[in-house]
């Protein structure tokens, strides 16, 4: 006979129950190590620029994350005023949302600029 029969395998055993689990196991992995290594580090920073915004007071030295140096005239709930140059009539005063505040300066640096 050219052809053989074809019998049906018995089955290996059970499947395995950790099989499933096992292969998200390096996905889950990447997205622990992605939250460590990129998200959590964000979300402190902005933690630290939202509390450093809020604590702005009048007087303080700041430089925009444009690049301008000066110092806080009048602080808003959403806008401040920066004192940026000495002119002839009076200091020159501009508007900025608070959001744009990059960094605080120590007192007196604006002096040394």
């Amino acid at each position: 006979m050219l052809i053989s029969n074809a019998y049906a395998q018995a089955a290996g055993g059970a499947a395995d129950p950790m099989g499933g689990l096992m292969g998200m196991l390096p996905i889950l992995l990447m997205f622990v190590v992605l939250w460590f290594v990129m998200i959590r580090p964000q979300m402190k920073k902005a933690k630290e620029q939202q509390k450093m915004v809020s604590e702005l007071a009048k007087g303080d030295e700041v430089i925009t994350q444009g690049g301008i140096a000066g110092r806080i005239a009048k602080v808003g709930e959403n806008y401040l005023s920066l004192e940026v140059a000495e002119a002839k009539d009076g200091p020159v005063v501009i508007t900025v949302q608070k959001s744009a505040v990059g960094a605080l300066l120590p007192k007196g640096t604006l002096k040394n600029l």
